[in-house]
């Protein structure tokens, strides 16, 4: 079998699709995207259209190889996103020639199902109490907010308040063993991380998401000195290197590697393993569409440490389209006490509503990051 052509989808409401096509007519769909970024990942990912033509789609760790090492050039969201989504399809069309969900062709399933969370609260979060209890009758068991607006890097303990005001309305409203995870989201910078992760403690926290940057990871045993959560990282890096270096530094508990961005299946069941050398666990990113969350669930099968998986349905970035809009199997993602089956389809599990992407593709979407200002006028973190 080989690879005789692949496209790419710009569709609503920010995500880039990828499908492969091979001489025997097994097709695999991945997801590439960075968001904010989609345009550069799509160019990307045409590039290496060139040394996929003619492949045998069944040699994944050799292509994957040969698109990381033969460029010379390699890391970094934008190629690392555009090598995910391809990896993804590779797995998709394997898994289908064997009749097999992807995971049993990676050593195969050690749950029977796994535990995910919703988001809540929006960009400025609002109204969080409400929202989780509304959740929490849905079936979940945890949730998971933005902690704050813009923050300086030394502001008002006003604003320290308001998060804690917002997690204690959460708290209250759900009981005391409801998980409650909260995303700094890069917002937070190293001085008031720690104010706020101490002052949160009280909360019992799921864990708390991004208090820095990766890029200041050498502060990261600094916060986890300062508080008793657990700390969540690493959307925002690319590869095992990437977290090789985040797993020498220290500080964490709990990796969040992105299926659409860190190499996909290959790379992240690589990333899984070292982490889990480290007794740290794994909770995939996944604020994106229906296959990033079919591979990410392909992943949690086959990895001892995957304790919990972030999904986008009902999400706030989603305008226009969602998940399930792309999808022809919606039944295979409905979540029953506050837990995803496993996909039972072959390949990543997804029956992808092909008609819909081409339709969507024809006004490809152009979205980008909002860019925030503080009240003096500087850029603030999104």
């Amino acid at each position: 079998m080989k690879i005789t052509n692949m496209q790419l989808y710009l569709v609503r409401p920010r995500w880039c699709f990828l499908e492969i096509s091979t001489d025997e007519g097994y097709t695999g769909w991945g997801e590439p995207v960075l968001e904010g970024h989609c345009g550069a990942v799509k160019a990307c990912a045409e590039e290496m259209k060139d040394y996929l033509i003619g492949e045998d789609p069944s040699r994944i760790e050799d292509i994957w190889s040969k698109l990381y090492r033969a460029g010379f050039y390699r890391g970094g969201g934008v190629m690392m996103s555009a090598l995910s989504g391809i990896d993804q399809a590779l797995w998709d069309i394997k898994g289908k020639v064997f009749g097999a969900p992807a995971y049993e062709l990676m050593g195969g399933r050690c749950r029977e199902q796994m535990r995910v969370y919703s988001w809540i609260g929006g960009d400025r979060p609002a109204d969080v109490g409400h929202a989780a209890k509304e959740r929490m009758g849905q079936g979940f068991t945890a949730v998971k907010m933005n902690a704050t607006e813009e923050l300086q890097m030394i502001d008002t303990y006003e604003k320290i308040d308001q998060v804690l005001a917002r997690v204690a309305c959460i708290r209250e409203t759900c009981g005391k063993h409801f998980g409650i995870a909260i995303d700094f989201h890069g917002r937070v910078h190293k001085p008031m991380a720690k104010i706020l992760a101490k002052k949160l403690e009280e909360f019992d926290p799921m864990f708390i998401e991004e208090p820095v940057l990766c890029e200041n990871m050498e502060y990261f045993p600094e916060i986890a000195a300062a508080c008793n959560i657990p700390i969540a990282t690493g959307e925002r890096l690319f590869s095992r290197w990437d977290f090789k270096r985040l797993l020498a530094t220290g500080g964490i508990d709990i990796i969040q590697p992105d299926l659409s961005h860190a190499g996909g299946l290959t790379e992240v069941k690589k990333i899984a393993a070292m982490a889990e050398a480290h007794d740290i666990a794994l909770a995939p990113h996944c604020p994106l569409g229906p296959i990033a969350l079919s591979a990410c669930l392909n992943v949690d099968a086959s990895c001892y440490n995957a304790v919990i998986q972030e999904q986008s349905i009902g999400i706030h970035y989603n305008v226009g389209k969602s998940v399930l809009d792309y999808v022809t199997n919606p039944s295979d993602f409905q979540f029953t006490n506050g837990m995803a089956a496993l996909p039972s389809k072959p390949g990543l599990g997804i029956e992808v509503n092909r008609q819909l992407v081409l339709e969507e593709s024809q006004k490809p979407h152009h979205w980008k990051n909002p860019v925030w200002r503080h009240e003096d006028g500087s850029i603030a973190e999104w």
